[in-house]
């Protein structure tokens, strides 16, 4: 059949599952419009606010049910808007096709307006991307986006289309949707042998665990290998619900902010079994003291990853879920009591702690945030010290329950990306945990979930400042607070209640069970504002390149 590129492209999203896309229009991407229009009975598209409240929608949809997220932006400024947005799914290894609409083809590279070359400006931060010129070409590309995007180490996939090709007429042929595979090839048999041989010798195991457990569904084989082997497990932050936190052999994070367990257990380990994570310098802190007495074994899908950051004596790879799986069907039960008893001992003289004289707490809040939700919630956050307490007081028992962008950090990233996953997944309640200062980056996203009635619960841990920044400059910067003071006077009840939503504000400990009883029987969106003392600190803290032996576990002046 004969249909224009704009039609074309929205019969392959259409082939491809997608069932709900994020955006906002202008002038050269029209056409698609349109087209959307047309099709608006097989595709919901959610307008936002802000381009890059899309494309942070679409991480969050694509986080919480680990499809591929869409989202749609005109050219120039538009498609600039997603730039922040794709590099935090290209940190953070998430499945994206974004798509913008360019200015028409004889006016590219002419200054035209609203004109950018987002190809070149994406680059660096894409898996791939497309600037498709000839209309014939679109649908194969389209598919090939997708594939590339899913396939392997998921990423953002960027497609650029002039707006005269979108208006261009050709053949069309629908395809069947291809299931995509996260394999890279057969997993090396003799790779699979040495790793046992490793495991089987081993007196210390401890496994480290990072996202790529999490994009490869391998939670259930992670917690057999972990079971089999005896070994305690610590997760990076991007880990968080690849390993029940609930669980016995659970050590919480690893790393600047990781409990002593986790940071004594990667020192006295014998061998170090990283399953899906890259040893970022959050994690790894001093280079030449991390694991300094262990061998590695590093599980993963990406060579690139393999000895970048960290030595590995040993890898493996493939897709972690098939690795563990082919060594789980080959490794018998093994007993450490001497090694899971020292682990135990670390975790009961030293947990995560705070104090509950004083003000509001933050870690209260989050842990009767888990309370109210059963622990069956999925926790979005910005960043910032309400991420850190989120990761550190919430059990995370399941994966794609804890969304946060890790590897970018990006401010402004919450609200968007609860939007998404709570879109995604409407079967649970989504929290959007964030500060005062990331808040007033996304807030205007309220709009969003009050226009398509979104039950998302914004939970703002607010200490009137940019928390994190003001504490490193307190330990760090001889409490020299350059603008890290927010001595604002804004209402985020009144913020609220002005976009449509329900505000509430919490002031004392004894109000947080109540507010958050109503909040959870709103069934539309709520702010809740909680006010909390500005002196709060994340604690422990490794300072930045120390050894994680030498963290900053108590109040300090």
């Amino acid at each position: 059949m004969i249909l224009t590129g704009a039609e074309i492209l929205v019969r392959c999203l259409m082939e491809q599952g997608t069932d709900v896309v994020f955006g906002y229009p202008g002038g050269s991407v029209l056409n698609v419009y349109d087209a959307l229009y047309k099709y608006r009975d097989e595709i919901r598209h959610i307008l936002t606010s802000h381009e890059q409240g899309a494309i942070h929608a679409a991480d969050g949809y694509a986080r919480a049910t680990g499809r591929t997220g869409v989202c749609i932006a005109t050219s120039g400024p538009g498609a600039t808007n997603l730039v922040t947005g794709i590099a935090t799914a290209h940190m953070d290894s998430v499945p994206i096709v974004a798509i913008t609409c360019n200015v028409n083809t004889e006016l590219l590279g002419r200054d035209s307006f609203q004109e950018v070359d987002i190809t070149g400006i994406t680059l660096p931060i894409t898996k791939h991307n497309f600037l498709v010129r000839d209309v014939n070409k679109l649908a194969d590309t389209v598919r090939r986006a997708f594939r590339i995007a899913a396939e392997g180490r998921p990423g953002p996939v960027l497609i650029d289309i002039p707006k005269d090709v979108t208006a261009q007429s050709a053949e069309y042929h629908p395809l069947s949707c291809r299931a995509v595979s996260g394999h890279v090839g057969p997993v090396s048999l003799k790779g699979i042998e040495t790793a046992l041989h490793m495991l089987r010798q081993c007196k210390r195991p401890l496994i480290y665990a990072g996202g790529g457990v999490n994009n490869s569904g391998a939670d259930g084989e992670l917690l057999r290998f972990a079971e089999k082997l005896d070994s305690p497990v610590a997760c990076s932050l991007m880990g968080l619900g690849g390993f029940p936190g609930t669980h016995r052999l659970y050590t919480g994070m690893i790393g600047m902010h990781g409990t002593k367990a986790s940071n004594t257990a990667v020192s006295e380990c014998d061998l170090l079994i990283a399953v899906g994570a890259r040893f970022s310098d959050r994690v790894v802190s001093d280079k030449n003291q991390f694991a300094a007495g262990a061998r590695v074994i590093h599980i993963d899908i990406d060579s690139t990853e393999i000895g970048k950051n960290v030595a590995a004596y040993h890898h493996v790879l493939g897709d972690v879920k098939q690795v563990l799986k082919r060594l789980n069907q080959r490794l018998g039960r093994c007993t450490r009591d001497e090694w899971t008893g020292r682990i135990m001992e670390l975790k009961g003289k030293y947990p995560l702690s705070y104090g509950n004289n004083g003000p509001l707490k933050p870690q209260y809040i989050i842990e009767r945030v888990y309370e109210a939700s059963k622990g069956n919630a999925v926790i979005v956050t910005d960043v910032g010290q309400h991420q850190i307490w989120s990761a550190q007081h919430y059990k995370f028992t399941k994966p794609r329950t804890f969304i946060s962008s890790g590897g970018l950090g990006t401010m402004g990233f919450g609200l968007g990306a609860g939007i998404g996953a709570q879109i995604g997944r409407p079967d649970k309640r989504v929290f959007h945990i964030t500060g005062d200062g990331c808040f007033r980056m996304n807030c205007i996203e309220i709009a969003t979930a009050v226009k398509y009635n979104i039950p998302i619960i914004t939970v703002v841990l607010n200490n009137h400042a940019l928390g994190m920044v003001r504490q490193w400059q307190q330990l760090f910067y001889g409490g020299r607070y350059s603008q890290t003071i927010l001595d604002r006077t804004t209402d985020f009840v009144k913020i609220a209640e002005a976009y449509g939503a329900t505000g509430f504000c919490i002031t004392r400990t004894g109000q947080v069970d109540g507010v958050l009883e109503k909040a959870l029987s709103v069934g539309g969106p709520v702010v809740i504002n909680c006010e909390i003392d500005m002196d709060e600190a994340v604690l422990p803290i490794v300072p930045p390149g120390r050894p994680l032996g030498e963290a900053i576990s108590g109040r300090y002046a």
